[in-house]
């Protein structure tokens, strides 16, 4: 059972099995072959393969964050603007001038939003792969909700 990474432990008779903790792990480079370069949409980039980019993006002391139609539109344009590709767009908004949640869904992946108005916060994700350019949607939110402070953090998925 060990090798499976369990641990039998007993009480009052009764064998359970636990898990442990895993082992971590540390994202290695392996090259691809050139039967493996199939259209899946994985980037290659300084020598490292990688499914896309996921950008946590949080938006301080923004602006027009209430406004679905502006959201939407925002969203669109970001879409555009990472060359990406849009497939459908769901929003719902909680108040009358309160917070807007929804997700972008693409062929590369999806912008998703929350906003908190009342707080002047909104908090997106941006994960994309194959050719987008995720990090293109920056200059499309800095435009439409005007922040006084943006905080970025980015995340490489599927690092083969």
């Amino acid at each position: 059972m060990a090798r499976l990474g369990l641990k039998v432990a007993a009480t009052n008779g009764v064998r359970t099995l636990k898990a442990r903790t895993p082992a971590r792990t540390v994202p290695v480079l392996v090259p691809m072959r050139d039967e493996d370069q199939q259209k899946d949409h994985f980037i290659t980039r300084n020598g490292l393969t990688y499914a896309g980019s996921h950008l946590i993006i949080d938006l301080w002391d923004a602006e027009r964050l209430g406004d679905r139609d502006h959201i939407e539109q925002t969203l669109i344009d970001a879409v555009n603007a990472a060359g990406a590709t849009l497939l459908h767009i769901h929003l719902h908004t909680f108040t009358e001038g309160g917070g807007v949640s929804g997700v972008a869904v693409l062929s590369e992946s999806h912008i998703s939003v929350h906003t908190w108005p009342e707080r002047g916060y909104a908090a997106f994700d941006v994960f994309m792969c194959g050719d987008a350019e995720p990090r293109k949607a920056l200059d499309v939110f800095k435009a439409a909700f005007n922040p006084g402070r943006i905080v970025i953090g980015e995340h490489k998925r599927g690092v083969l």
